[in-house]
């Protein structure tokens, strides 16, 4: 069994963000941006925008001013993993080789040997951006650090609409270790990632060392049959996850004092709904 670390809040777990910046140091930081963007002829043949985000990623995030985010967007990237093992094939996507769905990551910039890969996966309704604070302290601590969007959710291309049930969050998880990882792994998830790491450690024991959790949440019986819930009414559901009243109500509740990015994280918590 992998060892198990945990830590539990009355609040839902956030990495801790760095002392605010003053304004005028977050013009310096955007304005530092704008001057290092590539040309937009270059940006498009390198797959990016003209700003230097990956081109797949929503218009919006260009008007992120939080320099975290900035930085760890515009290293996602999108690596084939095959879902053929979960995925109906008349629905897998083809434009890798095989049978793949284009799913988003954090890679590090070098893989070790001698340390297990820390595996970041994050909450309910969020995206590897959730871990823009946290993410660059792990590298300069020296770690192998992964951050991966649960399927579902974040940035992966989802236009086959694939299934994304907990059995295919799972296996898409296991696949991505599978092909990219290799090597037992910490996985690390606070809320929903937490779910899919203990699915995944029970089912796969060979390929999880550590499991920490933040906040976390587990799997329970849900409807016996979700398909005769009308359309609507998930249309809804997801309607109201996108707004941005929930979301200023949502952040407001997680931190004791307004932080002066209070509306950009507002606005980066909108990209793990989009």
């Amino acid at each position: 069994m992998p060892l198990l670390l945990t830590s539990s809040s009355s609040l839902p777990a956030l990495p801790l963000p760095p002392l605010a910046a003053s304004p005028r140091s977050r013009l310096r930081v955007a304005a530092s941006t704008a001057a290092s963007a590539p040309d937009g002829a270059g940006a498009a043949a390198r797959g990016t925008s003209a700003a230097g985000f990956p081109s797949f990623l929503p218009q919006a995030v260009e008007r992120i001013r939080d320099g975290a985010a900035i930085r760890l967007a515009k290293r996602i990237e999108r690596v084939p993993v095959q879902a053929s093992q979960f995925l109906p094939i008349e629905k897998c996507y083809t434009g890798f080789s095989g049978s793949a769905i284009p799913s988003s990551c954090v890679r590090p910039l070098k893989q070790q040997q001698d340390a297990d890969p820390v595996v970041l996966l994050h909450g309910f309704d969020s995206s590897v951006l959730e871990w823009r604070y946290t993410y660059p302290l792990l590298e300069e601590a020296g770690l192998e650090a992964w951050a991966v969007d649960i399927l579902g959710w974040g940035f992966s291309d989802l236009e086959t609409r694939p299934p994304c049930d907990v059995a295919s969050k799972r296996e898409h998880l296991y696949q991505f270790w599978k092909s990219y990882i290799k090597r037992p792994m910490v996985l690390v998830g606070p809320s929903l990632g937490a779910a899919v790491a203990i699915d995944s450690s029970v089912n796969y024991p060979e390929a999880v060392s550590k499991l920490i959790f933040i906040g976390a949440s587990v799997y329970s019986e849900g409807p016996k049959d979700v398909t005769k819930i009308p359309k609507f009414v998930s249309y809804a559901g997801v309607f109201i996850l996108k707004s941005l009243p929930l979301r200023f109500l949502a952040t407001s509740l997680a931190f004791k004092k307004t932080p002066n990015e209070f509306f950009d994280w507002v606005q980066v918590s909108l990209y793990g709904s989009l």
